[in-house]
Formats: structure tokens, sequence, C-alpha cells
């Protein structure tokens, strides 16, 4: 789990970057098709997007779950992240919604009360294992946890694992795939049903590329110190440059993994 001085810095960042933040990460479709057949014709569902961020995905679970069938739950830690996540949702006429600043450890929300937990890109900032007890206390009984993230081993495969210098060593706070399977197969009341990998296609310019870094998109580069990040972040050009005939248009795979747990 990452270190209280480094929450507190990324918090910051966060804060700052809030308005702007769903245009530098990639929203994928993909997996929220996905629980979308997982989940199938259930009429109304009450459900969390815990580690809602700005929003970018609480839009795609009502455009596919049903803006009148899905009331959702937003909780974060960051105050100006979910104020930006009202206004989104707010501006695309979405209004089945709250939300509070929770940790994901301590939701604030009765036993037995939801048909469905999200948990996208976010998991590698949690107390793991109290969040998987605290999702088994909220869950209604064959109700499901979706945690989207990326393993270590898919980082190493991305643009960034391959070409931004220490960006790998520097992953050492996201999990290995083994470490989170074992935590739920040891959370009573919880039994993995599916891991299912995405293979999503990018294409960027070196120069799109640059700034996503500089704007610290993914809180790994917040373990840089200044100078170290900008040596690395000139090599990783140089890598770029190295590496693709047209740095205008580079064409890359990003991998990520859906673990779906079902509320025993």
């Amino acid at each position: 789990m990452k270190s209280q001085k480094f929450i507190k810095k990324t918090q910051s960042h966060y804060a700052r970057i809030a308005d702007i933040y769903r245009s530098l990460r990639v929203t994928d479709s993909e997996p929220v098709l996905y629980i979308k057949e997982i989940i199938g014709d259930k009429g109304k569902i009450t459900a969390a997007d815990v580690g809602a961020g700005a929003g970018r995905y609480a839009r795609l679970f009502f455009e596919q779950l049903g803006k009148e069938n899905l009331f959702l739950y937003c909780y974060d830690t960051n105050e100006f992240m979910l104020e930006s996540l009202e206004q989104y949702l707010d501006d695309n006429d979405i209004r089945n919604y709250a939300t509070k600043i929770a940790m994901a450890q301590e939701l604030p929300i009765a036993d037995n009360s939801l048909d469905a937990i999200f948990c996208f890109n976010a998991i590698h900032f949690f107390n793991t294992p109290k969040f998987l007890r605290e999702s088994v206390r909220v869950l209604c009984e064959g109700s499901f946890l979706f945690i989207y993230t990326r393993t270590r081993s898919q980082s190493m495969k991305s643009i960034w694992g391959k070409h931004f210098p220490s960006f790998n060593q520097k992953e050492s706070d996201f999990y290995k795939t083994e470490r989170l399977e074992s935590e739920i197969k040891e959370t009573r009341g919880l039994e993995l049903i599916e891991k299912k990998t995405f293979t999503l296609g990018r294409e960027n310019s070196l120069e799109e590329l640059t700034e996503r870094a500089q704007s610290k998109h993914y809180s790994t580069f917040y373990l840089y110190e200044s100078e170290e990040f900008e040596r690395s972040l000139e090599e990783f050009r140089k890598n770029i440059r190295k590496s693709y005939k047209d740095p205008g248009k580079i064409k890359w795979s990003d991998e990520k993994t859906m673990y779906t747990v079902l509320r025993k």
C-alpha cells in the first residue's frame, strides 16, 4: 500500500487537475459492456462506484445499465474529484446518484444494500483486505463486486513499462495477480468466478504521451523526484523515436484485468 506522504501528494495533484482528469485518461467501454452481460436484465439496480474519481466510468454505467434503472453511490476521498463528477453527470442529464467522501473500507451504507460494486483503476490505493470485507457487508447475497485494474505484468508490457525508465520499478505498489486473487479467496463470503483480460488498442502521438506524463496521468509518476522525472521523460522520448517509425501515430496495446467476484 502506498505511503501516507505519497497519498497526500497525489490527493493534492488530483484536486488541481480534477476538471481535466477525464481528458488525460482513456475510458474503456469494453469492461462496462462485460458487466452489463454479467448483470443481465435485473431491472432496478442499486450500486456503488468506489474510487469514482471524476465520473468518467460512472457515466458509462448509467448509459449501459440505464439512467432510470440504476441508482449509483459515488464514493471517493477527494472532494474536488466528486465535484467534477457531479457537474459531469448533471451535464449529461443523469440524476440518480449520490456522492460522498468516504474510505473504501468504511462505506457509509447499510448492510446488504447493494446489487453491485464497481472498483475501476483504484484498488491499488485501498487497504484491500479491509475493502473486501466491507464489500461482503454491504453487498446482497448473489450480487457482484467488479474490480478492474492492471497487474504488474500488464504494466510491464505497456508503452510506459517498455520505454519509460524505471517505470516498472516504481510500479511496485501495484498488485501481482496472485496476491489479489489470494486476498479474494481468503475473504469469507466472496468467490472469484472469473478473471478476464482486456487487450485494448491505443493510438497516440509522442506529444500526447508526453503531455500525459507531465500531467501525472498515472500516480506512478509522482514516485519520481523532479530532476529524475525530467531525465526519464527525455529518455522516454528518445526511446519512442527509436522504436516507432512515425512518432505522430504510435499504435500500442494496453492490457487490463477484470476480477468478477460473487457475494455468496
